[in-house]
């Protein structure tokens, strides 16, 4: 009986110490796990923190965005109105120059000496030309090349007279 003891006693010891050896290595996994969980804690919290920093820059943004588009809005109003404004003058200088009648050309004189438009003296180095509307002689700068078509003087020029007779 005593060995029967002695045997179960063994057994009952190597059992334990199994069991001891289990446990230590639970708790070695136990701390390991808990050692996990904290810095998961901890990243999960730099990641919040980071989220509610990105959201209020995002906002931010947002209402800075908001200010600009008002306020781009505001000069596109400002512009639109002062567009109108010239277009209402222009339409008004518009109506007053419809009344006024553009001068006749003036009789051109025959005087081969001077330059119908300004008066001056053809000399030996101003060149003397023809208009080819009206036919008066006119200094280089009283003329206007209009290409193939020769030159014509400056008066006849400006009142659009760009047709031969």
């Amino acid at each position: 009986l005593l060995q029967c003891l002695a045997t179960l006693a063994a057994t009952a010891w190597k059992e334990a110490q199994q069991s001891q050896q289990q446990f230590q290595a639970q708790q070695q996994e136990l701390a390991q796990l808990q050692e996990q969980l904290s810095r998961a804690r901890q990243d999960g919290e730099r990641w919040a923190s980071a989220l509610q920093r990105a959201q209020r820059e995002s906002l931010e943004r947002e209402a800075t965005r908001g200010a600009e588009q008002a306020r781009q809005q505001e000069l596109i109003r400002d512009m639109k109105g002062r567009l109108l404004e010239l277009l209402r003058e222009k339409d008004a200088l518009w109506q007053k120059t419809e009344g006024i009648e553009t001068p006749a050309a003036s009789p051109v004189p025959r005087d081969a000496g001077l330059c119908a438009c300004c008066r001056k003296d053809f000399r030996l180095l101003s060149r003397r030309y023809s208009c080819r509307l009206c036919q008066g002689k006119v200094c280089q700068t009283c003329s206007v090349d209009v290409g193939k078509q020769g030159r014509c003087c400056l008066l006849c020029y400006q009142h659009g007279h760009t047709h031969a007779p």
